[in-house]
Parts: C-alpha cells; sequence; structure tokens
C-alpha cells in the first residue's frame, strides 16, 4: 500500500496540485497519491476545499488520516467520485487553512508566554486554545495579551527540523503537551522551531501546518480564560482579523 506524498509538508503554502487517486476508502474518502490537504491530527482540523478532474467536480468537506501513511479527502455529501487511477486537480480552501496556520503558530507563541505544561489543545479558523496544567489563573490576562503581541511583532522565523525517536527520548523536556505524545515509530519526529540562534524562544514536535515568520499572524486578543478542572486552565485566543 502507498503512502500519500505530503506536499504540505514541504510546502504550506502550496494552494493547489495535480494528483492520482489510488484508492477509495470503505467510509467515501477518495485517497490521493500525493496531497496538498493537511488530514486532522494534533489538535488541527482537516483541510476542506475542491478536487476537480475530467468531467468532475466534488466539494472536500475535510481530510483524515487512513492507513498505511494515506491521506483520505472527504467529500462534503454523496456525489459521483474520480475513478482509482484518474487524474485530479486539488484545490485548497486557503483562506480557511492560512487562519489554521495563523492560529497554530499564536498557540506555539502562547506555550512560550506561559510555561506551563499543555494539558489540551484546539485549533480553529477563528480562534484556538490551550489548557494548561495551571491552578490559579494569570494575574493580568491583559498583560498576558501584550506579551503574545509582542512575540508576534518580532517578526522572528517559524521553521522545521528532524530528530531521530532516539533523539527525543532523551530529551523529554521537548514535549510540553501531556495529553497528546508526538507520533514516533517511523524513525524521526519532526520539530517546529520559532526564532534562530540566540533569538530562538521556542522548539517542539509538531506536525501541523504554520506561518513563515511569527508577524504573519497579525494581532490576537485573549478571548477568555476558564477554570478546567481543579488544576486546568483554558486560554483561549482569537484572531483579530
Amino acid at each position: 500500500m502507498t503512502a500519500t506524498d505530503l506536499l504540505f509538508r514541504e510546502d504550506p503554502y502550496l494552494r493547489e496540485a495535480e494528483a492520482r487517486v489510488i484508492a477509495h476508502t470503505p467510509e467515501g474518502g477518495i485517497v490521493l497519491d500525493r496531497s496538498v490537504f493537511y488530514p486532522m491530527g494534533g489538535g488541527q482540523p482537516g483541510d476542506s476545499g475542491v478536487l476537480h478532474w475530467n468531467g468532475g467536480r466534488i466539494a472536500i468537506a475535510t481530510t483524515v488520516k487512513a492507513e498505511a501513511g494515506q491521506v483520505a479527502l472527504v467529500p462534503a455529501e454523496p456525489a459521483a467520485m474520480p475513478a482509482i487511477g484518474a487524474g485530479v486537480r486539488q484545490v485548497l480552501d486557503w483562506d480557511r487553512r492560512h487562519r489554521h496556520m495563523r492560529v497554530h503558530t499564536a498557540l506555539h507563541l502562547l506555550s512560550v508566554v506561559i510555561p506551563l505544561p499543555v494539558t489540551g489543545g484546539q485549533i480553529g479558523a477563528e480562534r484556538g486554545r490551550l489548557d494548561f496544567d495551571m491552578p490559579d489563573p494569570p494575574d493580568d490576562p491583559v498583560l498576558l495579551a501584550e506579551r503574545l503581541n509582542a512575540l508576534i511583532e518580532r517578526d522572528l522565523p517559524v521553521t522545521e527540523d528532524w530528530i531521530t525517536d532516539a533523539d527525543l527520548l532523551a530529551n523529554p523536556g521537548l514535549v510540553k503537551t501531556m495529553s497528546v505524545r508526538p507520533p514516533t515509530g517511523q524513525g524521526r519526529v519532526r520539530l517546529v522551531r520559532i526564532g534562530e540562534g540566540p533569538r530562538q524562544i521556542d522548539l517542539q514536535p509538531c506536525g501541523g501546518t504554520h506561518v513563515a515568520r511569527t508577524a504573519e499572524i497579525g494581532q490576537v486578543e485573549i478571548a477568555r480564560i476558564e477554570k478546567k478542572g481543579r488544576q486546568n486552565r483554558r486560554v483561549v485566543i482569537q484572531l483579530s482579523d
């Protein structure tokens, strides 16, 4: 079984690409040999968009992981699907994906501003949240927002690197999330770095898509802070535009 080539991993700004259908899932998903669509995972929603082929078009509601490293595009409604072997053109809902990228990178920065273990998280097109192992709420939410936006305005580069599974096991401090462990077993793990050299402020395992520089996030707001159990606080941020 052939794994899907993850084009979004090579270039998260790629908006469309040609591909070939290699399978249909029992649930009605369309498996491509290469995908610009990010599959749901790590708190980030699956991408949506449109799939075109000779004589056909179908709206894609979301994207999920399938077996053996494959990615399946889920149609928005039951309709005729491209045949296995057909060539297709996949077109991403770019505005939605880009907002996911902005929110996702902002949440990495939030974990810098609040340097506590993360117990959960979720990414949306308008807002996102992290749950922290935090018995008491932040003293000053306004100051928290100011510190977060100050990091954004530094326009730091966001890059990636790869380490081996063994390196990750030897450096457990890289993992901030208590609820979701980085995927291992494939020999290497992707790291997302914010800043470079002495200006590096964050480095953690992550498989999601991110903006290239923090200034691209734009201004964010602290939407609310909620108590979620005796030890947990949920911090919700939202894009200002």
